[in-house]
């Protein structure tokens, strides 16, 4: 149990890894819901960590949610259960509109913005640690162009805006913020796209990404 489970005797778990910027996600949604969550920690390293993982999710990914019996995977999937365990919660609007705006750019996050983020966090990041091997200039040249792309996409569509969906906080924010956090580690090139970085720093400023962000590099 890490630092990041609340209080209180819980049978909701969340298996994960602080390196992962999808169990990132969940992390923060967590943090900002304060929901009661036991926090278990798979070492990606290890042979019997990983078999264990496979159990839980075919996929044999991260985050994994358990509640009572329930076996959830995929991080937007989890966001979402997170938010409807809670009453009152705002990050998930009832409306059928807001949601599906909400729905649309977490599904944009994890097929086009995380993925081309993704590119360059492995070949300037884990390709090194798990292969020993170095960047490969044509991969990283496929990464940047990808993702100017979507960048730009997003730029654009945060103009005059503080937030993604609406006027306040929602998973949709969480969602797409969670891979930037690579930004330095993998060089990522985001600083062209000034209304993206303005909205990063105001991600950056909640107490969930703070509280997460204590933990994202120690292992």
């Amino acid at each position: 149990m890490d630092a990041l489970t609340n209080d209180g005797d819980s049978n909701m778990r969340i298996y994960h890894n602080v390196i992962s910027s999808n169990a990132r996600r969940v992390a923060m949604v967590a943090a900002h819901l304060k929901a009661d969550v036991e926090f278990v920690e798979i070492n990606l390293m290890s042979q019997d960590d990983r078999r264990r993982l496979g159990e839980l999710n075919p996929n044999c990914k991260i985050p994994v949610l358990e509640d009572d019996g329930f076996l959830l995977w995929e991080s937007c999937a989890i966001m979402q259960y997170l938010a409807e365990k809670t009453p009152g919660q705002t990050v998930y609007p009832a409306g059928v509109q807001v949601r599906a705006d909400i729905n649309r750019w977490m599904f944009w996050a994890c097929q086009h913005f995380a993925p081309a983020i993704g590119v360059l966090t492995w070949e300037r990041v884990w390709k090194g640690i798990v292969t020993g091997q170095g960047p490969d200039a044509r991969e990283e040249e496929r990464g940047e162009s990808e993702l100017a792309d979507y960048a730009t996409v997003l730029d654009k569509h945060l103009a005059g805006r503080q937030w993604v969906v609406g006027d306040s906080l929602t998973l949709a924010d969480l969602a797409l913020a969670a891979p930037v956090m690579y930004i330095d580690k993998a060089t990522l090139p985001l600083a062209g796209y000034p209304n993206l970085m303005a909205w990063y720093g105001r991600v950056q400023q909640l107490p969930a990404w703070q509280q997460t962000e204590q933990q994202a590099w120690q292992a």
